[in-house]
């Protein structure tokens, strides 16, 4: 998977063009599946990283609620005792709040932490692009933790915003614990205790939590047992707030106030950019499970019904294999950087490129097969394969379990466009 964190636009504001970017960056590993739009499990950390730059915790995420209460049962999350000076909670509010300044969140997440030393805080305000965030370095006198606080919003009731607070699967994001909670206001907040690198080479702990709201406000909280995201020694067995401190720092009244002062831009969608009129609406994991040779593979894991991006890990007896798939409209710009020498066009004018090779990202013996086609019209299928159940894992055999041949029907399949 490309390496996303150095990005500094968020995730769904570029979506669409990361989606290009993607195929157009194309080789053996790459493939343009996981980078353009892992929609279940990768997706909202992708987002996430693609959404700070810099800074003791570059990852858009997290604080933490000694002092907060999650919402009463009255339907509404009560104000808690840190502000940022917006009228949001009041009856009469104007249309368009202050902004609120970073130095304003800062003031706000220190607040809110329990007792302890807060150092090294970065933010931006809600008039700042590509959107307010806080973090820092808090340490209760255990040792040194990354905490951060990203603010957006997400289309209420869209896809994205399911998938925020939806844990995901263990192929792409290795974890130890998820669950998701509605609260009483109808807020759903997922927690989820995790690692920062999925290959787990360090020790590094990365728990976090997501919390959307009914009308799309999105805070989302990130803490690590390290004084930064990376390239920090480990200074404690865990990240310093627990699953239920993160729930409620997530349902702090503070966040949302500061997300109602931050300006929509003109043009730019709240949630997924990508138009629903265009979207690819075939579900992609039942559609690929269907298309296997009948009665050859057992199936552990899939993706469940998202469209766009979906994956199984099949098992022939020999082995467990991840394939993948995305699903792609309107991909005709890109086409000339994704076949070139090598690629095949058929006699209706849909392309195809086959690349076989070294997994980049995987383990001892991974390798990847890959089969991407394009139809004229631009609409786009590509398959990938690995010889191992997962992106990070040693292989479980030698080749993959479906030849490039049947990789290459699959994709060609009209029921992808149905």
């Amino acid at each position: 998977m490309p390496d996303v964190e150095q990005h500094s636009d968020p995730f769904e504001e570029q979506l669409s063009a990361d989606l290009r970017r993607a195929g157009a960056g194309f080789d053996a590993d790459r493939a343009a599946l996981v980078a353009a739009g892992a929609v279940r499990g990768r997706r909202r950390m992708l987002r996430r990283r693609a959404a700070v730059v810099g800074g003791a915790a570059s990852l858009a995420l997290v604080g933490l609620g000694g002092a907060l209460l999650l919402p009463g049962g009255n339907g509404s999350a009560p104000r808690d005792e840190a502000t940022v000076g917006t009228s949001g909670n009041s009856a009469t509010a104007a249309p368009a709040p202050d902004p609120v300044s970073g130095d304003a969140l800062i003031r706000a997440l220190e607040k809110l932490l329990p007792e302890g030393k807060f150092s090294k805080a970065e933010a931006r305000g809600t008039d700042e692009e590509p959107g307010p965030y806080v973090s820092g370095v808090y340490d209760d006198g255990k040792g040194a933790a990354a905490i951060a606080v990203s603010l957006g919003r997400v289309q209420p009731g869209s896809d994205e915003a399911r998938q925020t607070t939806e844990c995901p699967g263990k192929v792409f994001t290795h974890y130890d614990t998820c669950g998701t909670t509605r609260l009483p206001d109808s807020s759903v907040v997922m927690v989820l205790q995790g690692y920062e690198y999925p290959d787990r080479r360090v020790d590094t702990k990365l728990w976090s939590a997501e919390l959307v709201t009914p009308e799309g406000q999105h805070i989302g909280i990130s803490e690590w047992n390290a004084a930064a995201e990376k390239d920090a020694p480990v200074t404690r067995p865990e990240p310093p707030l627990s699953p239920a401190a993160l729930r409620q720092l997530a349902a702090a009244r503070v966040w949302r106030d500061a997300i109602d002062a931050t300006p929509e831009v003109p043009g730019r969608p709240a949630g997924d950019p990508t138009p629903t009129a265009t979207r690819p609406a075939v579900a992609v994991a039942p559609t690929l499970r269907g298309l296997l040779p009948k009665g050859r593979f057992t199936v552990s894991e899939d993706s469940g019904d998202d469209t766009g991006f979906g994956y199984l890990v099949v098992d022939d007896g020999k082995g467990k294999c991840l394939v993948q798939v995305n699903v792609q409209d309107d991909m005709s710009d890109v086409a000339g950087d994704l076949f070139g020498s090598g690629s095949q066009t058929l006699p209706d004018g849909t392309r195809v490129a086959v690349h076989q090779g070294p997994s980049e990202k995987g383990g001892a013996g991974a390798v990847m097969w890959t089969v991407d086609t394009m139809r004229g019209d631009g609409r786009r299928v590509v398959i990938s394969e690995l010889n191992s159940g997962a992106p990070h894992d040693a292989a479980t055999r030698g080749t993959p379990a479906l030849s490039v041949e049947q990789l290459r029907a699959i994709a060609l399949s009209p029921r992808w466009w149905r």
